[in-house]
């Protein structure tokens, strides 16, 4: 028998998540603050949930993809959250990129009302999750996360459980370490092969068959070379809350991260310019201003 799943949070990444459960037959509530983002999916097939608590009621199985740490609270325990559901066995899929002591109040709430909360970060980005080129990162109680293998396999291409609850945080720690890294690192070769006087497609064409590509070059690439950020897979003022919840991480381990930080002023200086809306691969118009590099074509 079939669970079935709701999903809080119908952004980019959880709107996805439930446009490729229901094109894989399995049945999804949604629920989000904007109605427009509930009525794109229900014209899909998909049951519109009324709040957090209302989901969880006719849900087997809970996706959360939230935004902010004020959000998470919200839907976890505040008044029609998860934590005032009456259905027996809940399990609740946190997906989220968020400090770990905040999912971990959240998880012992949740406990003793007899819902299970996994750690469940996602690796990918906004144009992966159309695809279901997902990695889920699950951690916590490991015969909760075996229940809900179908469900991982109808939106994401690979689960990994990495033990204990938290875990799949850390992990995803580790993997945004270095998407942030490695866009920056784009970028700037871009706008050194531009500043060369090389065209910049020729450059993406090139570089991406050779020892120095990434999956994040052949990603976010495309958007650099046609210098065109506004179709977002992950917004630079979602990628902030991101960056310093690694960051905050990184300082409580005592742990150096020289390049994280030499790159944090690059996003930091295109949200000063007013780019929060763009896509986290305009740091490449960033570096270009800092090259003093002005484009002949300019279509961004």
């Amino acid at each position: 028998m079939s669970l079935k799943v709701g999903i809080i949070g119908l952004g980019i990444m959880g709107g996805s998540f439930a446009r490729n459960l229901l094109a894989d037959r399995q049945s999804v509530i949604g629920y989000d603050i904007l109605e427009e983002n509930i009525k794109v999916l229900v014209e899909r097939g998909a049951t519109a949930g009324t709040s957090p608590r209302d989901v969880a009621n006719q849900s087997d199985v809970v996706i959360t993809s939230l935004p902010s740490i004020k959000a998470f609270h919200t839907v976890m325990t505040g008044e029609d959250g998860l934590s005032g559901a009456e259905k027996e066995g809940l399990i609740v899929v946190e997906c989220s990129t968020l400090p770990i002591s905040d999912k971990q109040a959240a998880y012992i709430a949740l406990e003793k009302v007899g819902t299970v909360l996994l750690d469940c970060p996602i690796s990918g980005t906004g144009a992966q999750a159309t695809n279901k080129d997902l990695s889920v990162y699950g951690s916590g109680d490991e015969d909760a996360y075996n229940t809900c293998k179908p469900v991982f396999q109808g939106f994401a291409r690979h689960a990994f459980y990495v033990g204990e609850f938290g875990n799949g945080s850390k992990m995803k720690f580790v993997a945004n370490h270095l998407v942030h890294i490695h866009n920056v690192a784009s970028a700037e070769a871009m706008v050194l092969g531009m500043k060369a006087g090389l065209d910049p497609e020729t450059i993406f064409n090139v570089i991406k068959e050779g020892a120095g590509n990434s999956r994040i070059f052949e990603l976010r690439g495309p958007m650099m070379v046609k210098n065109d950020y506004t179709e977002a897979t992950m917004k630079m003022e979602v990628w902030l809350k991101d960056m310093t919840t690694i960051g905050e991480f990184a300082s409580e381990l005592n742990c150096p991260t020289p390049l994280f930080t030499a790159g944090r002023d690059v996003y930091l200086s295109g949200l000063a310019q007013g780019m929060h809306s763009l896509d986290t691969a305009s740091v490449c118009k960033v570096l270009e201003d800092y090259a003093g590099l002005e484009r002949l074509n300019n279509d961004g």
